[in-house]
């Protein structure tokens, strides 16, 4: 949803009597409260219904809400006398340069292989494609014979030590247990939750964005700090580039296992991102403009790619700015055709990919990082990791969810490990299995239901029946989050009812069962083109007995227009409600329900509701009395607040950002809850 809907009304007018407004500024609505400007439907229908690249809008955002990061104007001022000489020596330093990359795979407890949890070999893929384009390599579809053609000289390999000094194959899965992502929620929190050192590897991240038609986006590079310059803003915690998981990766290399939406199942999502990752601006500039002088050479600094007024979206041969002549470099990989067109970098546009390599932060250190060399290996090495659990809404309490990883060249069969809740008694896992070289096993540990939530660390105390050889990965610490027992409703029968407001392309739902299994879905939709509400979503579910999470998204992050009459609602039979949510959904929420009689305590048990989720100054909480008291742990299961309850509300403006647990006692009911601080 929006909450100036009136705003799109007077593009329906401005088309009417004649254009009154803008059309093209009229259509895109930017956001007016410091979130990403978006492009309207108008602009994505050029590209089958996607945004192909949201960079551009990504860096207005930045410059918005860090005022100190310089300006596009500014930054092409310093960087062009240094592109003159990055083309006067040709390369970085006479050699290939290697970038150790790191790929942060989001996901939401689902198996690899099941959305968006994409396999190692498609997030292989991706870094296959990025060397053929980036070296121009012969016999693939990343080589050209254009004679401003070039190798880059630039090309990425998988880290394969990880910020700890341990050996790591360069693929970070996380369950960060939230099935879908705004950009504002993976700037303020997937991506400072899971980045490692930027100054020493280019972070890449495969999510499930909320915005089903976003394709990617990237962060530029800065030269803040050189030159007297003001700092950025603090931005190195954001550094990297972002692709949809359907986008991550090459169909040309597929095993039967990678999950790719086409047209843009080639993996030139990521090598586009990273062009500018590292200083490459579309080739038309994003101007709308066929002007060129000696400030903008051609629009995008490069004089080599001819004058473009605008992207192109279709592999057809176009003279876009004929007083210019040249026909628009369709091919590049800087513009917005298909995957299948895209086949050149171009002379110039590896010397300013060289001039920022040389000089820009945080890129001149990638140069040298040697996180892509290999440490020596042990026979024997087990590495674990505390996993996110999403135990919300499961029938029989929850569960401690850890990744064993075999680190060592031996196959691993056996290890025994070892945890504690709060510091109490140690108790003792014993994992039997096959695990070959860099692959994991899921262990889920079920927890006796007394245990609260709480910090929790785990330790491996053998490998193969012997001692493992590296104890520096032994041991993990993190945080049991207790689940809340899902409300009971005495039904098999869950009527679903949507009010779609007029953004339906932000709006995504899922209904699970206790095993994750998604039963119905639906969205992205349509968004409105007349000031008249779409018709009403009703669907009837007949659920078996058990445990069931639904969960709504909207992309925008503000939920469903209550001022525009959208809601989205859940009775029974009987017209009870199991869930109803609209402004309060925000970017994305959930509700836990069960139809199976757990205990007498668990039917009668009320619910605790809190909103907004994100929250950014109060959180309010519903169904509590005067008595209401309250306890808020962070991540890592340090309590950070406690007190009582004032009018239903916490104040949590002076948290920094992250997930927290809250839990809620009021007379004899307790209940914890999870919310994000953003």
């Amino acid at each position: 949803m929006r909450k100036f809907t009136t705003f799109k009304f007077l593009f329906f007018l401005s088309m009417i009597f004649g254009g009154a407004l803008n059309a093209q500024d009229a259509g895109k609505l930017v956001k007016k409260n410091g979130n990403f400007p978006v492009k309207n439907a108008e602009e994505r229908s050029h590209s089958h219904g996607f945004d192909r690249c949201s960079t551009d809008e990504y860096e207005h955002y930045l410059q918005t809400k860090y005022p100190k990061r310089m300006s596009t104007q500014e930054f092409e001022a310093w960087l062009a006398p240094l592109v003159e000489q990055a083309k006067a020596n040709k390369s970085q330093t006479g050699n290939i340069i290697t970038i150790p990359v790191v790929i942060h795979v989001i996901h939401s407890g689902q198996n690899v292989g099941a959305a968006p949890n994409i396999t190692d070999n498609q997030v292989i893929s991706q870094i296959t494609v990025m060397n053929n384009d980036f070296r121009r390599m012969a016999g693939t579809p990343g080589f050209n014979s254009n004679a401003v053609g070039a190798d880059t000289q630039i090309q990425f390999a998988l880290a394969k030590v990880d910020p700890n000094g341990n050996p790591t194959n360069g693929i970070n899965r996380v369950n960060l247990c939230q099935d879908s992502w705004n950009q504002d929620e993976i700037d303020d929190y997937v991506k400072p939750t899971t980045i490692w050192d930027p100054t020493q590897y280019m972070n890449m991240w495969s999510v499930n964005f909320s915005d089903g038609g976003l394709l990617g986006y990237a962060q530029f590079p800065s030269n803040s700090g050189l030159g007297g310059l003001n700092p950025n803003g603090g931005l190195a915690n954001t550094d990297g580039v972002v692709a949809n998981f359907a986008t991550f990766g090459s169909s040309t290399y597929n095993d039967g296992t990678f999950m790719l939406s086409a047209p843009y199942d080639k993996g030139r999502t990521m090598t586009h991102e990273v062009g500018h990752f590292l200083g490459l601006r579309h080739i038309w500039g994003d101007t709308s403009s066929c002007v060129v002088n000696a400030t903008d050479s051609n629009n995008d600094f490069c004089l080599d790619t001819p004058a473009a007024a605008a992207p192109n979206f279709n592999c057809v041969t176009i003279d876009s700015c004929p007083a210019n002549p040249g026909n628009d470099m369709i091919e590049n990989y800087m513009d917005y055709t298909v995957d299948t067109c895209m086949n050149i970098f171009t002379v110039n546009q590896t010397a300013r990919l060289t001039a920022v390599m040389n000089n820009s932060p945080r890129r001149n250190t990638l140069k040298t990082s040697t996180k892509d060399i290999a440490i020596p290996l042990f026979a024997n090495d087990a590495e674990v990791k505390i996993d996110g659990g999403c135990a919300v809404g499961v029938c029989g309490g929850g569960v401690l969810r850890l990744s064993l990883y075999n680190r060592g060249t031996a196959n691993l069969t056996n290890a025994v490990i070892s945890y504690t809740f709060a510091g109490g008694a140690a108790q003792t896992y014993t994992w039997t299995g096959s695990l070959a070289q860099d692959k994991f096993s899921i262990i889920t540990i079920p927890v006796d239901p007394s245990v609260p939530t709480s910090a929790v660390t785990t330790t491996i105390t053998s490998v193969n029946g012997g001692a493992d050889q590296r104890a520096s990965n032994n041991s993990s610490t993190g945080t049991y989050t207790k689940p809340a027992t899902p409300d009971y409703y005495n039904t098999t029968t869950v009527n679903f009812a949507l009010q779609r407001d007029f953004y339906g392309s932000e709006t995504k739902w899922t209904l699970k069962n206790a095993a994750g299994q998604v039963l119905y879905s639906g969205g992205p939709y349509a968004d409105s083109t007349t000031p008249v509400l779409p018709a009403l979503i009703s669907q009837t579910w007949t659920l078996p007995l058990g445990c069931y999470v639904f969960a709504i998204s909207d992309a925008y992050g503000d939920g469903l227009s209550s001022l525009d009459g959208g809601y989205v609602t859940l009775t029974t039979s009987s017209g009870t409600v199991i869930y109803s949510g609209s402004d309060a959904i925000g970017g994305y929420a959930t509700k836990a329900f069960t139809n199976q009689v757990l205990s007498v305590s668990d039917v009668k048990k009320p619910t605790f509701n809190i909103y907004p989720n994100p929250a950014s100054d109060v959180l309010n909480i519903q169904n509590v009395s005067d008595k209401a008291t309250f306890e808020i742990h962070n991540a890592v299961g340090q309590l950070v607040k406690s007190g009582k309850i004032e009018n239903g509300q916490v104040k949590v403006a002076d948290f920094v950002k992250g997930v927290y647990v809250i839990t809620v006692k009021d007379k004899n009911l307790t209940e914890t809850l999870k919310f994000i601080k953003k």
